[in-house]
């Protein structure tokens, strides 16, 4: 059997305001090179590969199983192997980069032939929300919302340039579920206006370069206040201002932290190390950028 190779980009979601709306995908990659095989055989290499199943219970298989047990279908044993570079449990959409993997593994060997925003879809479905899938899927920075039918509708906008990015991973994890388990169930009009004058600002600046807006852009009322006892620091980074800083926010449901920069200012990432020190925790500084393409799939 022909082996592949799949590469899906890490992803940042909610950039401040975008709660749920909006993510980028960054150049750091989960790849997988699978073939259709006689029995399940799974391994695991790179970032945080203790942490990933070798098993049956493996996300990116129970996916592809998903996907064929929808479609009234068996998904066929595969041997995959797994090199992976994106942080595990740090708000850097490892388990939708798997995700969108499974799907596009079933797509591929169960023949479906399904365009890319039908993939978006289904990872859609199985996540519960777009903001770190359709990333991966599509690359860039994507403006993503959900319909009355289910249906992803997503707006991608051309790579935008004048800044940097880079990414704050502290030491420690923060479960998805603990971080949304804070958040409140309403919010008071005041505050939805608020974020909904940032969401707009925020692409509005991504589509254009306009960076002077990103410390405003940035602004948030809908998760990262909530959020601010469960990341040591974040309170101080999110406040934080210097000279070629554009704007902090969490990536994702976090603890890193997504750091906007102007070109030639990669070391004021540093200067979120240092709170997150202060607070008893170490961290790295990935210095990354915005992935144009969302996955990628070869035949070799």
């Amino acid at each position: 059997m022909s082996w592949y190779t799949l590469r899906v980009p890490a992803s940042s979601a909610n950039l401040g305001p975008g709660f749920d709306a909006l993510g980028l995908a960054l150049s750091v990659y989960l790849t997988c090179r699978f073939r259709q095989s006689e029995a399940l055989r799974i391994s695991a290499a790179g970032r945080d590969a203790q942490s990933i199943s070798t098993g049956d219970d493996n996300l990116i298989w129970q996916t592809a199983e998903s996907v064929a047990q929808a479609q009234g279908m068996q998904m066929p044993p595969i041997e995959l192997e797994i090199q992976n570079d994106i942080p595990i449990g740090k708000g850097m959409g490892s388990s939708a980069a798997a995700l969108t993997a499974g799907v596009v593994i079933a797509d591929l060997l169960l023949e479906l032939g399904w365009k890319p925003l039908r993939i978006l879809d289904e990872a859609a479905r199985l996540e519960g929300h777009p903001d770190n899938v359709a990333p991966c899927t599509l690359g860039s920075i994507v403006a993503s919302a959900i319909d009355s039918g289910g249906v992803v509708r997503s707006v991608r906008l051309h790579l935008p340039q004048g800044f940097g990015i880079g990414i704050v991973v502290p030491d420690f994890d923060l479960p998805t579920s603990k971080a949304r388990a804070v958040l409140p169930t309403c919010y008071s009009k005041e505050d939805a206006i608020f974020n909904l004058q940032r969401a707009s600002l925020l692409i509005a600046a991504l589509a254009t370069g306009s960076t002077w807006a990103f410390p405003v852009a940035l602004e948030d009322r809908f998760h990262q206040p909530y959020r601010v006892p469960l990341v040591p620091g974040l309170d101080a980074i999110l406040k934080l201002r210097a000279p070629g800083l554009l704007g902090c926010a969490l990536s994702g449901a976090g603890p890193s932290i997504l750091v906007f920069f102007e070109r030639g200012y990669e070391t004021v990432c540093d200067l979120v190390r240092q709170i997150f020190a202060m607070h008893g925790h170490g961290a790295d500084v990935l210095l990354t950028q915005i992935a144009e393409n969302g996955f990628e799939l070869s035949g070799n």
